[in-house]
């Protein structure tokens, strides 16, 4: 039996009632540099400098409401029937990325309409802002000791050449599991880097995020099967590796359709 660590106290600060968890604070920094990114990005794109701080206004708290509706969907019949009160603890985790990816989408297809500027362009352009936002916020799973793996022993940790502090928050209850937040931060750091080099190979529009899509759907296909508490449709399918095959496969389609039909004539780099 591995022994009992004290886990990292989720809350980062108290101010007098409220209690401010490192969830929270997570999150709101990867989605401040995602937007840093992105703004950035966009006036050399040739878009106004507020642009995406309009866009972040109703995006956010869209995707987080989506992302949780998401979740508890799924975990209905399992929690959340008996314990409708704690719907509201999105503290405590539990936001499902491909809930909060819908209500994102959904967003700025209705924001690129009503201000008039292409979706694809807002897309690519926003690509790596949100991988980045995902890899940094995979860390709030960490403090939360949630989205971890199966069993493995403090020994194939440390051959890993992991800091002690991860190691530690690694033993759940006793027992050292994988560190399948960390796996899935990494790809999508790696993915932020790949994004940003293909900003200058001047992809077709759209294939950027497209890329984003195919990126993202790989490592989280493979690294769902390592989870213990993957969100099932059936008792055999994970419910994120349908959805990752399914968006590799469309991203794909996508592509080519848009090239037949020309619709990726413009491209990334072309002026206004």
């Amino acid at each position: 039996m591995n022994e009992e660590i004290t886990p990292i106290n989720p809350v980062a600060f108290e101010l007098g009632p409220l209690a401010v968890h490192w969830y929270g604070v997570i999150i709101g920094l990867g989605a401040l540099l995602g937007l840093w990114l992105a703004v950035r990005e966009s006036q050399k794109r040739g878009l106004h400098k507020d642009t995406f701080v309009d866009l972040i206004l109703f995006a956010i708290p869209i995707a987080i409401l989506s992302a949780r509706a998401y979740y508890v969907i799924f975990q209905w019949n399992e929690y959340y029937r008996d314990h409708p009160g704690e719907i509201v603890k999105i503290w405590e985790g539990g936001l499902a990325i491909h809930g909060g990816l819908i209500g994102a989408v959904v967003t700025g297809i209705i924001f690129a309409k009503i201000r008039g500027i292409s979706f694809w362009k807002l897309a690519d352009i926003a690509a790596p802002s949100i991988l980045l936002g995902q890899a940094i916020g995979r860390w709030g799973n960490f403090i939360n000791q949630e989205a971890y793996g199966g069993p493995v022993t403090r020994a194939f940790l440390e051959n890993l050449h992991l800091p002690e502090f991860i190691i530690n928050q690694m033993n759940i209850q006793g027992q050292y599991h994988h560190p399948t937040f960390l796996y899935e931060s990494l790809w999508n750091f790696a993915g932020v880097i790949l994004l940003l080099v293909l900003r200058k190979v001047n992809l077709g529009r759209g294939e950027l995020f497209l890329t984003y899509v195919i990126w993202y759907s790989i490592g989280r296909y493979f690294i769902e099967g390592m989870r213990t508490d993957s969100l099932m449709l059936t008792d055999t399918l994970r419910a994120a590796q349908v959805i990752s095959v399914t968006l590799i496969a469309a991203a794909i389609i996508f592509i080519i359709v848009r090239r037949v039909r020309g619709d990726s004539k413009t491209r990334y780099l072309d002026p206004s």
